[in-house]
């Protein structure tokens, strides 16, 4: 588990899966994450991928809650979903979803923030990717303030992405 000043980062359990299926299956939260909500049965394959990561690479997603309060903030992680691109990504991918109530609060910086030094301190990574919407400026901006920098581009499903990395 992480803490930071506002939140706690651990990683899921079942008793999660409600609050993941109502964050996957908001059409705000996914409108640059493959443009659709997800269905619950997607949320729990989604979830079965998380403890897939940890159990099997030693790294995956966390459950962020407000420590305060416990309310659900998101979701974030670091992943190696062998995706498609030209040239790979060639490093674990950071990613994150945050819930749109919580949205705005600065809570996706001090998150991503976490995961990069729990990822260098644990995993040795001198370099973290992802990649981004073109139109989704708010998690650009996360990304710039956590040091990532634009390395290019690259069509994910027929979607254009830009790839970042922080080194």
């Amino acid at each position: 588990m992480l803490t930071t000043e506002r939140l706690t980062l651990r990683p899921h359990t079942l008793a999660d899966f409600a609050d993941s299926a109502a964050l996957w299956g908001d059409p705000q939260v996914t409108r640059f994450i493959g443009g659709r909500a997800f269905t619950p049965e997607e949320v729990w394959g989604r979830l079965l991928r998380y403890a897939g990561h940890w159990t099997l690479l030693g790294y995956g997603f966390w459950v962020v809650r407000e420590r305060s309060s416990g309310v659900f903030v998101g979701e974030i992680g670091l992943l190696d979903a062998h995706r498609d691109l030209s040239p790979p990504l060639g490093a674990p991918e950071l990613g994150w979803a945050l819930s749109p109530a919580q949205q705005g609060n600065g809570y996706a910086t001090e998150a991503v923030r976490a995961a990069l030094a729990w990822a260098e301190a644990q995993l040795n990574a001198r370099r973290v990717t992802c990649i981004i919407a073109p139109d989704n400026a708010a998690s650009l901006r996360v990304a710039h303030r956590c040091g990532f920098r634009e390395t290019g581009e690259a069509v994910y499903h027929g979607e254009t992405v830009i790839r970042l990395e922080r080194s």
